[in-house]
């Protein structure tokens, strides 16, 4: 899964590849998934979520990044009504910082919650 997004402080584009590993798959002998098929389908599915929430936190980004030109083209104009206008634009900026925060959090404890399951798993199987 290849992600890319957009450096807010110079405009580049940066990529991340999210499945950098790929792990065989073992296929068992009476057609019904094995537990390594189980829990690729599971990781494809965290990683999914993972990548649409980086997703809804680079749309809330990209709104600050015009909601802040908005306010920077107003501040400049001097024009009465647009000063008045900023109140409203640096409110949503705010309350978009304070989702991306919360969406932030929410990725750090599915990601750490992820990984401490799979190493109670990987614990939890028999060594041959």
């Amino acid at each position: 899964m290849l992600m890319t997004t957009r450096d807010s402080s110079s405009g580049a584009e940066s990529s991340m590849d999210f499945n950098h590993h790929e792990t065989p798959t073992k296929r068992s002998v009476s057609g019904s998934p094995s537990v390594d098929e189980e829990e690729e389908a599971e990781d494809a599915e965290v990683w999914d979520q993972f990548n649409r929430r980086f997703r809804e936190v680079q749309a809330v980004l990209d709104r600050n990044r015009a909601l802040i030109q908005q306010v920077n083209d107003n501040h400049r104009s001097r024009v009465a009504d647009n000063m008045v206008k900023n109140v409203g634009l640096i409110q949503e900026i705010n309350g978009n910082i304070s989702k991306v925060v919360s969406l932030y959090s929410d990725l750090s404890s599915n990601f750490s919650t992820f990984f401490h399951h799979r190493n109670d798993n990987a614990n939890a199987k028999p060594k041959n």
